[in-house]
């Protein structure tokens, strides 16, 4: 139970990444695919898949009630890469469609925080965060250092 435990709470820390699919789950419980899929339905009553979803589908409904954002850029934060699926996914869940939810739902508390904010607390879209760390640069004054330091070195290497 402890290792489903693990998978799980990497579930739910890690719900918007795109990436994470039965693989990587299923490692962090240390089961085969197959395995940990029997293993987590027995344990919480619905597949990983199925769970991983229904996490998504209640952050989407939280981000259409609070925040300006439009339903594809909604539809990307939350982990979905395509509008089409999530619509569908979000639509089986609730019974209305994002825009049907948002229509009925805004407008009974505060207003919307605005898009750019809500972007900027949720990291924005992963594909351009996950570029930007993949691109680590020096930071600034780091790279006249570097370069200093090799123009420094090949003069003494230099008769």
């Amino acid at each position: 139970m402890r290792q489903l435990r693990l998978a799980k709470d990497a579930m739910d820390r890690d719900w918007a990444e795109p990436e994470l699919d039965l693989g990587v789950v299923a490692a962090h419980a240390g089961y085969s695919r197959y395995h940990f899929i029997r293993a987590f339905k027995e344990a919480y009553g619905e597949t990983p898949g199925q769970y991983l979803i229904h996490r998504r589908i209640e952050r989407a409904e939280e981000m259409l009630r609070c925040a300006d954002l439009s339903v594809t850029e909604i539809c990307h934060l939350v982990g979905f890469s395509s509008l089409g699926t999530f619509s569908a996914r979000f639509k089986t869940r609730t019974g209305l469609t994002p825009s049907e939810y948002r229509t009925k739902h805004v407008g009974r508390g505060a207003a919307l925080i605005p898009g750019c904010y809500a972007m900027l607390w949720a990291g924005g879209f992963p594909s351009a965060t996950s570029k930007k760390r993949a691109a680590a640069r020096p930071a600034y004054g780091e790279e006249q250092e570097a370069t200093s330091i090799s123009t420094s070195s090949d003069r003494r290497a230099e008769p």
